[in-house]
Formats: C-alpha cells, structure tokens, sequence
C-alpha cells in the first residue's frame, strides 16, 4: 500500500521535515511511502477558475495523490490553525482526497497542534476522506531533541503513537481500497 506523507509547512527554518522523515521511517514499516514537501511542490497561491488550464505543479503533483491509498499529513499549529499553504493545496485537489483514510501529526506549543488537527478534520470531511480518530500530537517538540541533536529522545513515547496510528491507518486504507475496487466511490 501506498502512504503519501505530506509536509504541510512551507516556511523557512521549518521543523516539519524533521517530523515527516521521521513518520516516514516508522511508516516504512507498513507502507510504500512517497514524501511529498509542498514547499518543493510550489503549488499556485491562487486557485483558478475550472475552465482555466491546470497550472503544471499542480499537475505534476495529482498522480501521486492519486495513487496514495492513504495520507499522513504533518502540520504545525500557527495562530490556532494550520498553514495556508496546506489549504491551498487541499484545495487544488477534490476526486484524489475521495474514499481514503487521513492520519494527522501536529505540532507546536502546548497543545501540540490539536485545533489545526480539528480543523483539518472538518476540510478532509468535505473533500470525503476519513480521518482516523488515533494522532501524533507534538507538544513543546523542541524539547525532545537528544543531547547530539537527534529528534525523538526515546523517552518521548512518539513511537508509540506512531504505531498506533499507522496500524489503525494501514486498517483503513486496506478497507478503503478493497471498497472502491469492489465498487468505485460515487460523490
């Protein structure tokens, strides 16, 4: 199965990365993984009008939307919320998020990112997809670098919530896959 893990920051000096590399090699475990970096995508800020002519980023990017059996989205909370860029690219794509489950890994302060995760919630909900209820919250994420500079420190636990979330992941997206091959997804 395929796992597209999406880094949903796209600012400078950036810990988004360190996280998706790091979701990246425990879902290696379960899934092929495609990490997708949105500020490597460099998706238009501005949607254009349906009859306009797809932008070339965004086409170069659908395919592999497509092709995911699942997402794992990784998104800091700012100002309550999650990035604009992140919205902009869900946005740009509908039929690709369609029938396929989501896990959600945030971060930031002492929430750890729980109002973008609930947020995200409600827009994957309209795009049809299916957020898995289990997360990777992140609180206070820069206080779990190692002595060396090595994110996670083992005691964090992160591990854990990772498996978790994966294996109800890999559940889903199995579920999901076999349903739209039995019978494709009707909006």
């Amino acid at each position: 199965m395929r796992l597209a893990v999406i880094i949903g920051s796209t600012r400078h000096g950036r810990f988004g990365p360190t996280v998706a590399h790091w979701l990246a090699e425990q879902a290696a475990k379960q899934f092929t993984v495609d990490l997708i970096d949105l500020a490597v995508a460099d998706l238009p800020a501005t949607l254009l009008d349906t009859d306009d002519p797809t932008p070339a980023e965004v086409a170069v990017l659908a395919p592999r939307l497509a092709t995911a059996d699942a997402f794992a989205v990784v998104t800091p909370e700012l100002n309550s919320g999650y990035p604009a860029p992140l919205k902009t690219a869900l946005d740009w794509y509908y039929e690709e998020w369609h029938a396929k489950p989501v896990a959600i890994v945030s971060y930031g302060r002492e929430s750890g990112g729980l109002l973008a995760t609930a947020q995200l919630r409600q827009v994957f909900t309209e795009l049809q997809a299916v957020t898995i209820r289990n997360t990777v919250t992140l609180p206070c994420y820069w206080e779990q670098f190692t002595a060396d500079g090595d994110w996670p420190r083992p005691s964090a636990g992160y591990e854990a919530q990772a498996k978790l979330m994966l294996d109800q992941l890999v559940w889903w997206a199995q579920a999901l896959r076999d349903a739209r091959i039995k019978r494709p997804y009707q909006p």
